[in-house]
């Protein structure tokens, strides 16, 4: 996922300009609801700690296999069909944070998607990230994630009370051009789900912004070995917090004041040779559809 660069959204109403955030990586089992009411408690923990802004990793709510994303999948608009969407909502209303749901399994008619939901201070839904880019792998190990989820066709920037945040889901961080376009439109960029440091701090030092990765723990038993390592750069590409692969709450602190300094520092967008460089601006297509 992605945090604001800016302390101002488009309603120019001012937000925290420092504020804690809490990686929450969960060990996922094949009990839903045990890992409902495990989100549920650290989201809890995490918030009596301080933290104003919350993040789950990808599929916290069931195994990662496709064999069991039909199984857990909600529909998202019959709310006694989505006991994880619910808690999410719930818990955001009574502790009175931001929450970005990492992602669960998402039903839409015939298709399955990959879907982060985010939710205000007040319970309510302010924006839904379907995975852009579906993880498919092959040679010695084989996993296609587009076997059973449908690709999302959009990048989600949503305004909250702690800043403009850019969402993208696990491999939707190997892809610069989404952390470009993030950066473009006022946000820094965040992860559910990390893959590798490297990744994360070259989407953090190219775009001079904050990103913030979240991973569940890793299970050894699990047939899909999960890196763990939850994690938040600075826009310097700094480690400000990482764990390791066990069950932890991260508790770190953004201050959009460093993204500040370091633009006013190194002027990359005053530098970049956009005359010399073959690429569309993503930036000017989407404002032209708007």
């Amino acid at each position: 996922m992605a945090f604001s660069s800016s302390s101002l959204s488009h309603s120019n109403q001012p937000q925290l300009t420092k504020f804690k955030i809490a990686l929450c990586q969960i060990t996922v089992s094949s009990d839903k609801k045990r890992n409902i009411d495990r989100a549920r408690l650290m989201i809890k923990d995490a918030a009596k700690m301080g933290a104003k802004l919350v993040v789950l990793p990808e599929m916290w709510n069931c195994p990662y296999a496709n064999e069991n994303f039909p199984i857990y999948a909600e529909d998202l608009d019959n709310r006694e069909l989505s006991p994880s969407f619910v808690m999410l909502s719930e818990v955001a209303r009574s502790e009175g944070v931001t929450v970005v749901g990492g992602s669960i399994p998402e039903r839409c008619g015939d298709r399955l998607y990959n879907t982060c939901c985010v939710f205000g201070t007040d319970g309510n839904l302010i924006a839904k990230h379907r995975k852009i880019h579906l993880f498919d792998l092959t040679g010695e190990v084989c996993f296609k994630e587009s076997d059973t989820i449908t690709a999302g066709d959009g990048p989600t920037v949503v305004d909250t009370d702690v800043g403009r945040i850019g969402i993208g889901i696990c491999h939707d961080l190997r892809f610069p051009e989404l952390a470009m376009l993030y950066r473009q439109r006022g946000s820094s960029y965040a992860s559910t789900d990390l893959i590798e440091f490297l990744n994360c701090s070259h989407r953090a030092v190219d775009n001079q912004l904050f990103v913030a990765t979240c991973s569940p723990a890793r299970d050894s038993s699990s047939g899909y070995m999960i890196w763990g390592h939850s994690t938040l750069v600075g826009p310097f590409g700094e480690v400000l917090a990482t764990s390791g692969h066990e069950e932890t709450t991260i508790i770190a602190e953004i201050d959009y004041s460093m993204c500040s300094l370091r633009r006013d520092n190194l002027p990359l967008e005053e530098q970049k040779r956009g005359d010399i460089y073959q690429f569309i601006n993503c930036t000017d297509e989407l404002n032209s559809q708007e």
